[in-house]
């Protein structure tokens, strides 16, 4: 967690100090270390540094290369050092070598094509003296981001928060009202657009390059996803926990002693014991482990309550463990430090707890803090495997698991019917025969179309002149379908989802939050070689024998304790919530929906609003999405009153 910027003056103007030296201060809060600037006529580059690897307390940046030809700025953990030190002629410098002049070196080497070639989390961008050529990428899953502005033939400024480019005299501070409808229908896959108009985001896994004859970006990297071949499955687990153990290893190192999220789930579990094992074999502190816990709402739903299940995993590491009580906590109580952090409005039901959890790490002294999010959708639950089974037509298996998998894990969703027919044979009719069966019975194209509308509650609650003025429906059908293609195959449809909008909010949200407590998120599910495996398994692998998970599960054979490895119930924390925005944010809820809704009303139906709000008053626990527009609307209405956007 470190900061960068940049300003290139287009039509050659040098670059002012006092430029650089404001936006070095509104990025201070994510980098205290060091500070450093350079500029080069119409260039200049920024960096605040926050000391997070070993390697980083020698690192000065902005930096230049040996020829003098290249200049960089970066926030950059690279976990392919080893290799990239052999490759770039670094040998013997293991230790000293920054991962700044990795990416330097890379790029003096392989020039445009070096991202491809760096596995890990980081931005860069990098002055290219002799090209007059600034080139800037972003890692394959987007942990790491900027912010740019582009303005042809004048100026282009990147940085990593938004809030330092309008330190920029030419830049001015717009809202984008496109944004805040895509905010209000919760449509997260627009991957490019900010609250502020004439502000971008380069998406995951893309580059960046501009000069006088204009910007270009670009995708760099593409996954393998040819299917995996192993001889048993005894291979693909032991495959699967050489490539997890190796990412969550690539992220232990660290500055000082590194922390994980911990809540008892698989995927955190998974991370500790890992973690932990790791440590204690190369002599290293136990790990420091913070876990938000719900005791006096688990005596009214007990559903929210893990605390046994991080006991299993604790008495299995030793770890250092911190319990963060939760659930006497107002969901708004961060609310205008997350406005400043984050430069938009988050509206996302449990970022108190995790801002909860940042302030434990902080005042523990951890800079790294390691999570599992979101093990679920890299690994995968495995559905998609029954409808893969049918196509080829592997049926002893295709029934097999389908009837373990509703004794192991009795749902509904789990009927023998459900698996074998909608998930499994309904998948491999042709379309053709589907068409023809719909005319047969004489059904209308809109009987069995999907709505791309997720949240219709959300979307309703919006003026009707705001949804017709942004296009809404049309916008985010056509957002889904490039993120989304029909065309994709299941390799590339798992891909897709990862780097979805989704995922790429989620992730700038969760980096940007924890930087307010001095806090490097990192994330051992997000790790490109761990990613390219599963996306890659054959069906069978991710259900087998009745287990959803499975590899990752039997992966785990004597790393997790077999209450968490074989759990098959999710906890239920969105209770905490639901019944505290109401305990304690009442006075917030209805300054912006009773008394003083003019910050909404140019955008939201407010009657509509407000019997959603009654709704959820009367019945708290049962009203999931009221709560939810209830929140997201509060979010806003504070936050356009914040930045004077009312």
């Amino acid at each position: 967690m470190s900061a960068i910027a940049a300003v290139y003056n287009l039509n050659g103007k040098p670059v002012e100090t006092d430029t650089l030296e404001r936006i070095g201060e509104k990025l201070a809060h994510r980098g205290s270390d060091r500070s450093g600037r350079l500029s080069r006529g119409p260039v200049g580059l920024v960096h605040r540094m926050r000391w997070t690897t070993p390697e980083s307390v020698k690192e000065e940046l902005p930096a230049k290369s040996p020829s003098g030809a290249h200049f960089i700025t970066c926030d950059a953990r690279l976990d392919n050092r080893n290799e990239l030190i052999s490759r770039l002629s670094f040998n013997g410098q293991t230790e000293e070598v920054a991962d700044s002049r990795l990416i330097l070196a890379a790029y003096e080497k392989w020039g445009e094509a070096a991202p491809a070639e760096l596995l890990g989390d980081f931005v860069f961008v990098i002055w290219d003296a002799r090209r007059r050529k600034l080139f800037a990428a972003r890692d394959q899953l987007g942990v790491k981001h900027f912010y740019y502005f582009y303005r042809p033939g004048k100026l282009f400024a990147l940085a990593s928060e938004i809030k330092a480019l309008f330190e920029i005299e030419d830049i001015e501070r717009r809202l984008n009202e496109e944004a805040v409808g895509d905010y209000l229908v919760l449509n997260s896959e627009e991957k490019e657009s900010t609250f502020f108009k004439d502000i971008k985001r380069l998406p995951a896994t893309h580059a960046l390059s501009v000069d006088e004859n204009g910007l270009r970006t670009r995708r760099y990297w593409q996954p393998d996803t040819r299917e995996i071949k192993l001889k048993s499955d005894a291979e693909y687990h032991e495959a699967f926990r050489e490539k997890l153990t190796e990412a969550v290893v690539a992220r232990l190192r660290s500055y000082d002693a590194p922390g994980s999220f911990l809540s008892g789930g698989l995927d955190s579990s998974a991370i500790v014991c890992l973690a932990g094992e790791h440590l204690k074999q190369n002599g290293k502190p136990p790990l420091k482990t913070f876990s938000a816990v719900f005791p006096t709402i688990a005596q009214s739903d007990p559903r929210i309550e893990e605390r046994h299940y991080m006991q299993s995993v604790i008495d299995k590491t030793g770890c250092e463990a911190t319990f963060v009580t939760a659930d006497d906590e107002d969901p708004l109580n961060y609310m205008d430090r997350i406005f400043w952090h984050a430069d938009h409005p988050v509206g996302a039901p449990n970022v108190y707890m995790d801002c909860r959890i940042f302030r434990a790490a902080e005042e523990k002294n951890v800079r790294v803090l390691l999570s599992g999010t979101d093990g679920d959708s890299t690994v995968s639950y495995g559905y998609q495997d029954f409808a893969q089974l049918a196509y080829r037509r592997m049926y002893y298996r295709l029934f097999r698991d389908a009837i373990a998998l509703g004794k192991n894990m009795p749902l509904r969703s789990h009927s023998f019917k459900r698996l074998i027919w909608h998930r499994g044979f309904k998948q491999t009719v042709p379309p053709s025969l589907v068409k023809l069966w719909r005319t047969v019975r004489r059904r209308r194209p809109e009987d069995f179309t999907p709505s791309p509308i997720l949240y219709p509650l959300h979307f309703s609650a919006v003026k009707p002149e705001i949804r017709e003025a942004f296009q809404l429906e049309k916008r985010i059908a056509e957002c889904r379908n490039r993120s989304f293609p029909d065309d994709a195959d299941p390799a590339q449809h798992h891909w897709n989802g990862l780097t979805s909008g989704h995922f790429s909010f989620m992730l700038e949200q969760f980096e940007k939050i924890a930087a307010a407590f001095g806090v490097e998120m990192r994330f051992p599910f997000f790790d490109r070689r761990l990613i390219e495996f599963c996306i890659a398994l054959p069906p069978g692998q991710r259900i087998y024998k009745g287990w959803t998970r499975s590899i990752f599960r039997h992966a785990m054979e004597g790393i997790l304790p077999k209450d968490v490895q074989w759990r098959v119930d999710k906890s239920n924390i969105g209770a905490s919530f639901k019944m505290n925005l109401l305990k304690y944010g009442l006075e917030n809820i209805e300054e912006a929906i009773e008394s003083n809704p003019s910050a909404l009303e140019k955008y939201v139906d407010i009657e509509r609003l407000r019997q959603a709000y009654r709704k959820y008053r009367n019945e708290p626990l049962t009203s999931d999405t009221e709560a939810l527009l209830i929140l997201t609307n509060v979010y806003l209405s504070n936050w356009l009153r914040k930045t004077n956007f009312v």
